[in-house]
């Protein structure tokens, strides 16, 4: 069974449509071969809470600002609700919360990852990061490429908002008389936050459950020996309790409901990839030798660097699995070989 989509088309940009009373849809561009994002709305009393911002260009704000004056009915953004800090996601939190003296809510670690992201564009930090797409298996050209664009964070993130609200699993937000639960998430984003509203049957699951493409799962410099991908498909059992019927509104793609195939399709996913990698591996392999047998499409500088994150990803997560083992040649690079 497939999923079930209640709309064919996305709302124009700096325009909305109703998903229920109460719930509005917006969505921005990105500047990306992902070239959407899905915001969300919830009035919210006397005012409005926004979740998730787009991108910190320009071009977002002046739509945001066709929001406020056509959308709104004159009433303010009174909270920022952000699922994880990811730029598409955390872009105009900074501006959002300024421009409405609105608070900003979020997952600790999330708050905290982007003030790591924002800072972190040092010389040193871009060699750490380079000698870790070295070490598995990077030639020089894929290198240069990549190091124009390590840490595209702060163009855009401009501004970071100085406090916020921490969310953590499990709390209940009030939002227009609704109660909306924070369930937590990994593997994406380190806590990422999605919210259900079991009365309206609705989850707002961010990049955690998309309804067309998988969801980025990487393993990234900072933690080179993460198993992310682990984290990811235990995250998705935390769905499971939700009703079939529920309508997924996520943050790329169209609002569906089918929550139940959509997380078994994942899994799937997933373990047919695993497959791919093992058979693979007869001979070693670095992560970069390994991204053409997962990615059968030129990829450009932006996406290279998420397809080297998820090849390790898998790699990582067989290695934990006893299916591959990692051999660190003479020349320092990480190749892993079928167990």
């Amino acid at each position: 069974m497939g999923l079930d989509h209640p709309w064919t088309e996305p709302p124009r940009p700096g325009t909305v449509v109703d998903v229920l009373p109460g719930i509005k849809w917006l969505r921005m561009p990105l500047p990306f071969r992902l070239d959407h994002i899905n915001l969300w709305l919830l009035e919210d009393g006397a005012g409005w809470t926004a979740v998730d911002t787009g991108i910190g260009l320009e071009e977002t704000r002046a739509l945001w600002e066709r929001v406020f004056t056509e959308t709104l009915g004159g009433r303010p953004l009174t909270r920022v609700v952000v699922t994880h800090f990811h730029p598409d996601h955390m872009g105009n939190a900074g501006w959002l919360t300024e421009r409405w003296r609105a608070g900003l809510w979020c997952t600790q670690a999330e708050w905290l990852y982007a003030q790591w992201a924002w800072l972190s564009r040092d010389a040193a930090t871009l060699e750490r990061r380079l000698a870790h797409y070295r070490r598995h298996g990077c030639a020089e050209a894929a290198l240069g490429a990549l190091a124009g664009r390590l840490n595209p964070y702060p163009k855009l993130v401009p501004t970071l908002a100085p406090e916020f609200q921490r969310i953590c699993d499990g709390d209940a937000l009030a939002i227009g008389g609704r109660r909306w639960e924070v369930v937590t998430a990994y593997g994406h984003a380190p806590e990422h936050a999605c919210l259900s509203c079991r009365a309206a049957d609705v989850l707002i699951s961010g990049d955690q459950v998309l309804p067309k493409i998988t969801t980025n799962v990487s393993v990234w410099p900072e933690q080179p020996m993460a198993n992310p991908l682990r984290l990811y498909l235990d995250s998705l059992d935390r769905f499971r309790p939700l009703p079939a019927a529920t309508l997924v509104l996520p943050s790329h793609g169209l609002p569906f409901r089918g929550l139940h195939t959509r997380l078994d399709q994942l899994r799937d996913h997933h373990a047919a990839r695993l497959g791919e990698a093992v058979d693979a591996l007869v001979e070693p392999r670095s992560a970069a030798e390994l991204v053409p047998v997962l990615f059968r499409r030129e990829l450009d500088p932006h996406q290279l660097a998420f397809a080297l994150g998820e090849a390790l990803a898998h790699l990582r997560f067989l290695e934990e699995d006893g299916r591959v083992v990692r051999q660190v040649g003479a020349d320092g690079v990480h190749r892993f070989l079928k167990a």
